[in-house]
């Protein structure tokens, strides 16, 4: 499909799944090489909702030992950030004195990954690696603060939604990305 509509908004196709999977090989290979000789099992921290196809393929090229665990947070409304991160499913499993590799669908302005950061440091985490599929450079705010660890791809400043990005609930399932059609 060319072209979709979710709700009241029409979005047309971006970057096709079997372009975006290349960035994902290339981000898990860079993981592998960071973490395969390492003493230690790091825990792998899924951002849900939006990121669990992204984690899913990583899990699945991942050469080491690893957990899995997930949060879920929101700071979206429509098309919009809010400004403000909502946790609204915590961490179940201890991440004291462990690396944390936390996987997002997107960075862009910062602000989720800015307070994840600080609730993995407030959590005793030894340390918390940053990868994320998407990332708009042009909207980050934070390069003082933190830098992204692993970005799969950069993408302009523009919304969104496909393979685990959403417009309000919908788009998720999306193979492909698409990028709102203005």
């Amino acid at each position: 499909m060319d072209k979709i509509t979710l709700h009241d908004k029409t979005f047309r196709k971006y970057i096709p799944y079997e372009v975006f999977i290349q960035d994902i090989e290339r981000v898990a290979a860079e993981i592998n090489r960071d973490f395969q000789n390492k003493n230690e099992v790091p825990v792998v921290v899924c951002v849900l909702n939006g990121a669990l196809p992204f984690t899913a393929e990583i899990l699945r090229r991942l050469s080491f030992p690893c957990e899995l665990s997930c949060i879920r947070v929101a700071s979206y409304m429509g098309t919009e950030t809010t400004g403000k991160v909502q946790f609204l499913q915590g961490l179940v499993d201890d991440v004291k004195g462990r690396t944390v590799i936390l996987v997002e669908d997107i960075v862009d302005s910062g602000n989720t990954m800015d307070a994840l950061l600080r609730y993995f440091r407030e959590q005793g985490a030894k340390d918390t690696k940053v990868c994320t599929l998407f990332f708009k450079e042009e909207a980050f705010r934070f390069g003082e603060k933190f830098q992204i660890d692993y970005i799969a791809r950069p993408i302009r400043n523009q919304f969104i939604v496909g393979f685990g990005l959403d417009y309000d609930r919908l788009g998720r399932g999306l193979k492909d990305i698409y990028i709102l059609d203005e």
